[in-house]
């Protein structure tokens, strides 16, 4: 299991270097899926990911 802060840098490597795709959203599901249940970057991170997914979902 990876560290919050291991979660976030990788979340943001994860991001800042690629377009939204299948293989991104795997990922960051992954980075999320690290973290505990009841922590708050992870529904931090959830909620993050929903909108990005929304965003691409509009240019497309």
């Amino acid at each position: 299991m990876l560290t919050e802060k291991e979660v976030a840098a990788s979340w943001r490597k994860l991001f800042s270097q690629r377009e939204m795709n299948d293989e991104v959203v795997a990922k960051a599901q992954s980075l999320i899926d690290n973290l505990r249940p009841e922590s708050p970057l992870r529904h931090r991170l959830d909620s993050e990911l929903e909108e990005l997914m929304k965003v691409a979902e509009q240019r497309a």
